[in-house]
This record gives C-alpha cells, sequence and structure tokens, in this order.
C-alpha cells in the first residue's frame, strides 16, 4: 500500500524526526505550567490530525485543516508571543562552543567577560546575611544582552562589588535600598532599578513583586537575577523566567558561576 511507504526510513529521515522531537520538547519546556501549554496541545493534535488525512488521502478534510493552519499562524504568533520571544532569547545566548570565551580571544568586545571577575562569593555571604535578618534585596546580573534600557531608570554608579558595600545598599534606611541593583563585570553600575514586572499568573502567590519583577527581567533578557525575600528570608534564584531549585547556597554559588562561564 502506498501510504506505507514512509516505513522505509533513511539517515536523514531519522535525523529529521530527531530534530522535530528536540524542538517540540523545548517548546513544551517554554510554556509548561502556563496557560499556553494547552493551546499547544492542542495544535500539536490538529496538525497530526491535518497530516493523517493528508497521509490517507482524504483530500477534502486535509485541505479544509491545511488552510487551518496557515491562516492561524498569525493568531497563533500573537498568542505564543512571549513564549516566542523567550525561545529565541534561549536561542541566542546558548553558550554554542564558549561563545563569549570565543569572542575574547579576538577581543571584539574589548571587555573581560564577567565569568573570570564577577565575585559570586561576597554577593552570595551579603545573601546569607540579608536572609538572617529578612532584608529584601534584588540583584540583576548582566551578561550578553545590555540593560541599558532598564539602567537609566535609576541612579548609574560604578562601584566594586564587595560584601560591605552590598549589605550598606540594601541597610533598610538607605536610601538605595528601594528598587533593583544591577551588577556588570564585578561592578554594581546602577541601584533603585525599576524592573518591568511579569504578567505569569503560574508564579506562587505568596511571591511578591521583588520576585515578579526578577522573573520579567529574566523573561526579556538573559539576565540572571537574586532575590532575598524581605517576609521569609529566603533566597531565591531566577534565570529565563523560571525559578532555580538549590539545596544550600554552596551549591548556588556553583550554579551561578557555571551560568557565568
Amino acid at each position: 500500500m502506498d501510504f506505507l511507504n514512509f516505513i522505509e526510513l533513511k539517515i536523514t529521515d531519522l535525523i529529521d524526526i530527531v530534530l522535530v522531537a528536540i524542538l517540540l520538547y523545548y517548546i513544551y519546556k517554554l510554556v509548561r505550567g502556563s496557560v499556553a501549554i494547552n493551546i499547544f496541545i492542542g495544535i500539536v493534535i490538529v496538525w497530526g490530525f491535518w497530516k493523517l488525512t493528508e497521509l490517507l488521502g482524504m483530500e477534502m478534510i486535509s485541505s479544509m485543516v491545511g488552510a487551518f493552519m496557515q491562516v492561524g499562524l498569525i493568531a497563533l504568533i500573537i498568542v505564543f508571543q512571549q513564549e516566542i520571544r523567550k525561545f529565541l532569547l534561549m536561542i541566542g545566548s546558548t553558550n554554542f562552543a564558549n561563545k563569549r570565551n570565543f569572542l575574547k580571544r579576538f577581543k571584539f568586545l574589548g571587555q573581560e567577560g564577567l565569568s573570570t571577575s564577577l565575585n559570586v562569593d561576597a554577593i552570595l555571604n551579603a545573601c546569607q546575611n540579608m536572609a538572617t535578618t529578612q532584608t529584601g534585596a534584588l540583584f540583576v546580573i548582566e551578561r550578553s544582552n545590555s540593560l541599558d534600557f532598564i539602567k537609566s531608570s535609576g541612579d548609574k554608579m560604578y562601584i566594586e562589588i564587595t560584601q560591605p558595600i552590598i549589605e550598606s545598599i540594601f541597610f533598610k534606611n538607605s536610601p538605595l535600598h528601594d528598587g533593583a541593583v544591577v551588577i556588570a563585570n564585578n561592578y554594581i553600575v546602577a541601584t533603585r532599578v525599576i524592573l518591568p514586572v511579569s504578567n505569569e499568573r503560574n508564579i506562587p502567590l505568596h511571591f511578591g513583586l521583588r520576585h515578579r519583577a526578577a522573573v520579567g527581567i529574566t523573561e526579556k533578557t538573559d539576565a540572571l537575577a537574586l532575590v532575598v525575600s524581605e517576609e521569609t528570608g529566603k533566597v531565591s534564584y531566577i534565570k529565563h523566567g523560571e525559578f532555580v531549585s538549590f539545596k544550600n547556597l554552596t551549591e548556588l554559588s556553583s550554579i551561578l558561576k557555571e551560568d557565568l562561564i
């Protein structure tokens, strides 16, 4: 039977299947936990039905579903605009062949990478002390994407990172403690920064504006965010708009250093 010819697989067919599976997996990772997951599953079902009708030679229903898929493409871009942004950002910031190290060898950027200079231990030690006293804090660590568009919302400065400096900034009576601190190349480059707040509904309700702001900036850029909760004293780490779990600050230090490579 002609429609069973697909059983004769070639190596290119296997590669095609693997690539499609990987693509679907990463799309699923982006939309899981949100309302968009139901839409994604519905699209996969409709697409599968469309291909099945094509395979069985059911031309009328196949043409109808195919027309629906083509016209619905624009609507899907609107519905999934946030997920598409995150997907493209994830691809653009993927560390293929240690991209930043490659650029540093040729000195295209004329600056050192974060991985060789950021004092992660000073930041986490300060977080630990602030967690003990339940002092709220929000750090945004710049990576590939420029954060100039948010730096202008706060007070620009250029102070090398030390534990006492960080704790003095977020001291409750300090005029600089409100808003976020932006860090680049082991320097605090802005304080009292206002961040875009995420509208994601899957963020637990017990998280406040600091956490939503951390999710918001990491959704829109490849920046990393650290939050110390004023209510619970818990330290949170956010990357690509998602909370990253860790057992203790020692493990968080290893994760953070690896993400900065």
